[in-house]
């Protein structure tokens, strides 16, 4: 499993547009079959300050999602709402090794 943690700082006056296309971009790419997980969290202290935590099944599937139509509408509306440049950082899950170590709703 790959993990990719971003992290977003946007302005102020998009804050809300920001959240909603997000939280949109999220509840599509939970659909996609190569996503386990989509968190979209804010930073308590700056509320301009976002990390979208997103769990693959591989590296397939982390690709597979920039190719998706919500990830492109995604990106594109929210370029011109960043405070700076988003920041991507991949990482190799450690723990749970397996899907069926991760906890799902319901």
């Amino acid at each position: 499993m790959f993990a990719v943690c971003v992290h977003v700082c946007v302005k102020e006056e998009n804050r809300d547009q920001f959240i909603e296309a997000t939280l949109e971009n999220a509840r599509a790419t939970i659909r996609e079959p190569g996503n386990l997980r989509f968190d979209v969290i804010q930073q308590v202290d700056d509320p301009n300050r976002f990390v979208l935590y997103e769990v693959y099944r591989d590296t397939s599937g982390m690709e597979a999602h920039k190719d998706t139509p919500h990830y492109a509408e995604w990106r594109d509306a929210v370029a011109p709402w960043m405070a700076e440049p988003r920041r991507g950082v991949k990482h190799q899950s450690l723990f749970p090794k397996t899907e069926a170590g991760w906890k799902t709703e319901g």
